[in-house]
């Protein structure tokens, strides 16, 4: 099949990027074993750069055996490099892994030993040197083990507070080494905890006002996290941006109600997907996301190696005309007409409401608003809405 302007090319300016651990996600799930083999980070990375991927990112041990030597630590980065400057891959992205090894039964940064919450502080560190060797500019924390069962086992406010120390502590010593990363915390309500602390992008965006770095600390908003309990991602990421927070976003799709699925982005809720891509493109008014895309999803188990690269290709292909459609949908003249008219009185009446003064408390206090003809005004919104079904059906081409 010849290209076209949906395929991806990062010559072109698409960022594109996904983990060693999506595409190398070998089908598995609590119900049966493999159904594809691991293939090795080299092959990954040729994969990647042949389906139009702009880089990759991965946990620590996506890359290095946990517990391998430092010689085989070396060994093994080098061939990665290698790998990395044969593709032209970069690697925006690293994070570490706090869940899966059983010293994190009981969370990481906040486990109630303090020795497990040192290992994971000192593991953590190894992590980000591998990142910054790799050329890593934001480091993903995904608190995963971080949670109960059972508020029996600590008070909750104590969880909080180890977590402060640890990320205050890594920080600093980010600080210290002169290094200039970011750090982007990923929420999740729940599994494989039953609870998780810091729930969702709101939770952790309060937190990170109380760190002693507030400034290096934004948030990974994930589209199936935030779907899992039926919360708005487009929500979550526009309350990120507009405090500036956005440092990384994990693309997927998720059915509400299930299990963390992992699915194509835009395979699910599609019209959720469009108006996230309006949000991060910027096609509204409001400047674009500027870091990478970045997909933290997996092929189906039904799937050959094949049919992974097919599953990487087809979530990149949607982002892209999701992206051409938000700007379609944001060019017609009566989707502007429709705003335009529902924001009418922003300028008499919203630069009073900016900051208050007392000629401001004046001048609304002589405002006709009589509520009975305000509330008789009805919006278009239905009109609107089905203006956006209409180009994600692909009624209207441009």
């Amino acid at each position: 099949m010849s290209p076209d302007r949906y395929d991806p090319d990062p010559s072109c300016g698409d960022r594109f990027t996904f983990g060693l651990w999506t595409v190398g996600n070998p089908g598995a799930d609590p119900f049966g074993g493999p159904v594809r083999p691991r293939l090795e980070p080299e092959a990954l990375l040729e994969g990647l750069a042949a389906a139009g991927a702009y880089g990759v990112n991965l946990h620590d041990n996506d890359l290095i055996p946990f517990g391998a030597t430092a010689g085989e630590r070396d060994r093994i980065v080098a061939g990665f490099r290698k790998a990395l400057e044969s593709t032209g891959l970069k690697v925006p992205m690293a994070t570490t892994n706090l869940f899966s090894h059983a010293v994190f039964r009981d969370g990481a940064f906040s486990s109630s030993d303090a020795q497990v919450r040192a290992f994971a502080v000192r593991k953590a560190m190894a992590a980000m040197e591998l990142g910054v060797e790799l050329g890593a500019e934001t480091i993903v924390f995904w608190g995963g083990r971080e949670g109960s069962e059972t508020d029996a086992c600590r008070d909750p406010r104590d969880a909080i507070r180890w977590m402060r120390e640890c990320f205050d502590f890594l920080t600093s010593w980010v600080q210290d080494q002169g290094w200039s990363l970011r750090f982007a915390l990923e929420a999740k309500p729940n599994e494989p905890r039953g609870d998780i602390y810091l729930a969702t992008t709101g939770h952790m965006l309060h937190f990170i006002e109380t760190l002693e770095h507030a400034e290096m600390v934004g948030v990974n908003p994930e589209v199936a996290h935030e779907n899992m309990p039926g919360l708005s991602m487009v929500h979550g990421v526009a309350q990120a941006m507009e405090a500036d927070k956005l440092f990384h976003i994990d693309l997927n799709g998720q059915k509400i109600g299930r299990y963390d699925q992992d699915l194509r982005f835009g395979s699910e809720d599609l019209k959720g997907a469009f108006f996230l891509v309006r949000l991060l493109e910027g096609t509204g008014g409001y400047p674009a996301y500027s870091g990478p895309r970045h997909f933290d999803a997996h092929a189906y188990r039904t799937e050959d190696v094949a049919g992974v690269w097919d599953f990487a290709k087809g979530c990149m292909r949607t982002y892209k005309i999701l992206a051409h459609r938000a700007k379609a949908f944001d060019l017609n003249s009566e989707v502007q007409e429709i705003l335009r008219f529902n924001r009418r009185a922003e300028k008499e009446v919203g630069e009073l409401l900016k900051s208050y003064s007392s000629a401001g408390l004046e001048a609304i206090q002589k405002l006709d608003l009589d509520p009975e003809i305000l509330a008789d005004r009805g919006h278009r919104y239905e009109r609107l809405d089905q203006l956006a079904m209409e180009y994600l059906m692909g009624l209207h081409h441009e």
